[in-house]
């Protein structure tokens, strides 16, 4: 069998979650690294147990899920209690994620397409992805977009688009860029030839996969992807 592993990326308001979708109408497997980093810490999970052990239970809501804001404030503050987190949060979703991949694989799928926020600020993870892929829009449209959606004014979402790596910047790093400034219906169309030409590759990536399962920036992963969700 031939498979091969696709990151997918953006920024903020640049469209990714639109572009997901579409993927995922034309039947392509995706993993979501940030809904995956959330499943691994729900309670009653491995994660979830030990992370009450070392950080206490002031750490939890009332429904009994960790309190990201209250987690986020230790670990930033104290880099040994971010290591902590990681060395219990890593091996579980890199357990998960490997999990989805052989899924996918057993299934016949062609490719896989990990969807991950912070794809091309780990830099090392995208040393076994075969291709990577970001959902990139102009700055303007970025902004106005941003504003538009959460109700910011202009300072408001300018602060928080400088806050992440420059669209224009991760574009120089990816092999396939789908263009979202336009209309739908535009990217629509970038999309199904992202699709065709992926279907039309054939790579094995079986060792690709077992040297990703060693990348020692997946663990700078796992803190950037809790800094995403917890902020």
């Amino acid at each position: 069998s031939t498979m091969f592993l696709v990151g997918l990326s953006g920024g903020i308001a640049s469209g990714k979650s639109t572009v997901v979708a579409m993927l995922r109408e034309l039947g392509c497997a995706v993993i979501d690294a940030d809904v995956i980093a959330r499943q691994v810490v729900q309670p009653h999970s491995k994660a979830h147990q030990q992370i009450l052990q070392h950080f206490g239970t002031e750490i939890l809501l009332e429904n009994g899920e960790i309190n990201r804001e209250a987690l986020g404030n230790i670990i930033f503050s104290q880099p040994e209690k971010r290591r902590l987190l990681n060395s219990i949060t890593h091996p579980e979703i890199l357990k998960e994620m490997l999990k989805q991949v052989l899924k996918y694989f057993v299934l016949g799928y062609r490719y896989v397409i990990l969807d991950i926020p912070l794809l091309f600020e780990t830099r090392g993870l995208t040393r076994f992805m075969k291709y990577t892929v970001l959902v990139y829009c102009d700055p303007p449209t970025q902004r106005a977009r941003l504003m538009r959606r959460s109700g910011l004014g202009a300072a408001e979402a300018e602060a928080r688009i400088s806050s992440q790596l420059p669209l224009d910047e991760k574009r120089k790093w990816a092999t396939h860029v789908i263009d979202n400034s336009g209309e739908r219906e535009s990217t629509r169309r970038q999309v199904l030839r992202l699709h065709a030409r992926l279907e039309d590759s054939l790579h094995f990536l079986w060792a690709r996969l077992a040297v990703g399962t060693a990348v020692a920036g997946l663990g700078g992963l796992v803190f950037l992807l809790l800094r995403h969700f917890i902020s």
